[in-house]
Order: C-alpha cells, then structure tokens, then sequence
C-alpha cells in the first residue's frame, strides 16, 4: 500500500479531512505527508513528511482507529501483542518490537521521514492511522510508548 500525498489541514466535520493538525505550530496546515505499508510476515511501513516545524523531533506511531476532531479519536496505539493494561506504558508491550515507531527529526526546512520493520503483520481492521507527537518516544519503565501530546494524525488504511 502506497498512499497518494494528503494535505494536513484542520478538522471539518462536513468534510473529515484524510489529514488533521491539532497543533498548527508544530504541523501547520498545508504541511503533506505520504505513507506506505508492504505487509507480510515481515511489514515495513513508512512516512515522509514536509512542512513539519523545523529542526524539531517528533515521535509518530500507528494507531488502532481513524483520525477525528481531537487526537484521541485515533485511539491508542496498534499492539501485536495487546497489553492487558491501557494505556499501555510497560515496556514489555510498549516498545519498537511490538508497536510501530516512527520517530524522526525535521531538517531546517521542516521535512523528515522514517521507516520501520517489524516482524509480524497487522490484523484485519486494527489499524487505521498514524499520529504525530510533539517528542521522540519514550522506552523507560512507567512511561514507555508515550510521546508528548498528539500534534496531527493522518487516517490510513494499514488493515
């Protein structure tokens, strides 16, 4: 799956953008992105992105649900192995083996991007997005997975 380019721009509920900031100084609108997913045993997914604010580092992650008008709508991240504990921040569930993580750092002109490979595939219709936080992921014990607030999120259809 390749995904076509999309243009952040703010919610609407007429019109659902693919694309939605929820923090216009961090992913102003008109920032683009495309992702992509080969699935299989082994997965690779990706991101690029330009418009970004610059210089930054951010922490990206699939997400279980559909953006929506708050961040919150995507739900909490995509787990191969679910936690039985949510929101999960133990870093026996929460970490790069068994969620995907897409961190990277904006160059001068706002542009970054970032791919993982993990060893497994999606299930059928348990992830539907990829949201933006305001900081790299964090991995110690208490708060693992988590990556400041949720500063865009871009609804794609990885299951």
């Amino acid at each position: 799956m390749v995904a076509e380019p999309v243009v952040f721009d703010a919610w609407n509920d007429r019109q659902p953008p693919t694309a939605v900031t929820y923090d216009a100084h961090l992913v102003p609108p008109g920032t683009t992105a495309v992702a992509l997913a080969v699935r299989g045993k082994r997965t690779v997914i990706g991101l690029i992105v330009q418009g970004l604010a610059p210089n930054h580092q951010f922490g990206a992650h699939v997400h279980q649900k559909a953006c929506g008008a708050t961040g919150a709508a995507a739900g909490p991240h995509y787990q191969n192995v679910p936690d039985p504990v949510q929101p999960s921040v133990d870093p026996r569930y929460a970490n790069a083996r068994n969620e995907v993580w897409l961190d990277f750092t904006t160059d001068a002109r706002g542009t970054g991007s970032a791919f993982a490979v993990v060893a497994w595939d999606f299930r059928a219709g348990g992830a539907h997005s990829i949201i933006l936080h305001e900081h790299h992921t964090d991995s110690s014990p208490g708060t693992a997975g988590t990556a400041g607030a949720r500063a865009a999120c871009l609804t794609v259809p990885l299951s």
